[in-house]
């Protein structure tokens, strides 16, 4: 009889103990973690016709802008809009940006051939800091070129754009950057991209007034500043 109360006891603690062992919460599943959002702006592919093309090229509003480094107009105009425009609708794959030069004198030529000389990777940066500079090294540039440019007429027009990159300041603001001695020599040894340039902006000048300029998909915009813009591209759906 005493053995079958401690079998009962035993039994019952057993039937009491096995509820709280049932009731054990389950582990919680881990969730994934959500996958990276895409930043557009390191998407910068150089065109057929060697524009720079900077965002989502699937893009629902694709915005040209027609731009000179030597354009005050072009300088504030980059600046105003760096923080609304790149670093948020193309960063975001809203708007793709295509630069398209119209150079209007040795300094800026000088100037686009150094920002493109940065390749694909390197063109936005060293576009926004020749624009930040740009009352610096053109001040400089200008005042050097008027002294001595008559004098340089006996060179070729690459040597004579090396010599006001070099003057201007522009050639040590690369290097600042990174750009090696070798790569801003190799950027005025050979004419091609001189004539690429030249090519370029002949197309520029034959569709625009002036600098800046825009177009929204393909419509030309009535207006040359950020706030001209924004508007339009918005209408255009850029959100």
């Amino acid at each position: 009889m005493r053995r079958f109360a401690l079998l009962l006891a035993a039994n019952t603690g057993a039937l009491i103990a096995a509820p709280v062992a049932a009731q054990v919460p389950k582990a919680t599943p881990v969730k994934p973690a959500p996958a990276p959002v895409r930043d557009w702006r390191t998407n910068v592919v150089m065109l057929p016709d060697g524009a720079y093309a900077i965002g989502h090229s699937a893009a629902k509003v694709k915005l040209v802008e027609y731009l000179s480094y030597t354009c005050p107009h072009c300088a504030h105009f980059v600046a105003e809009s760096k923080a609304p425009l790149h670093d948020d609708l193309v960063r975001r794959g809203m708007v793709r940006v295509e630069f398209r030069h119209a150079v209007r004198d040795p300094l800026d030529m000088a100037a686009a051939m150094l920002a493109r000389c940065s390749g694909p990777r390197g063109f936005t940066g060293a576009s926004e800091a020749i624009f930040a500079q740009q009352a610096a090294w053109y001040q400089r540039g200008a005042q050097w070129w008027q002294a001595n440019g008559a004098t340089l007429q006996k060179q070729s027009q690459l040597a004579q754009l090396k010599a006001v990159a070099n003057a201007s300041g522009l050639t040590q603001l690369m290097r600042g950057r990174g750009m090696t001695a070798a790569t801003i020599d190799q950027c005025f040894a050979t004419p091609a991209g001189m004539k690429r340039l030249e090519t370029m902006t002949k197309a520029s000048w034959a569709v625009i007034q002036g600098t800046p300029s825009f177009t929204v998909n393909g419509t030309a915009v009535n207006g040359s500043d950020w706030a001209s813009l924004e508007p339009q591209l918005r209408a255009a759906g850029a959100r």
